[in-house]
């Protein structure tokens, strides 16, 4: 990827994403709606968050650990 193609991705950043602050702090409240097989009704209810975790790897990846966790597939 060229540096002109991270920058338009960056620029492109979805509106309704909330940020990793908001983020993280409902966290448990997505991942409890996610591991209860209710993704799409977690994306719905909670669409800035799901904007979040789809353009943020590093909350991104606490959200699958996190998941895992909850799951019991931690591995």
């Amino acid at each position: 990827m060229s540096g002109w193609q991270a920058l338009d991705e960056f620029l492109r950043t979805d509106p309704r994403d909330v940020g990793c602050d908001q983020a993280m702090q409902m966290l448990h409240v997505y991942v409890d709606a996610v591991s209860a097989n209710v993704v799409d009704a977690a994306e719905r209810l909670y669409p800035g968050a799901a904007a979040h975790l789809r353009s943020c790897g590093p909350c991104d990846e606490d959200f699958a650990g996190l998941l895992a966790a909850v799951s019991g597939d931690a591995s």
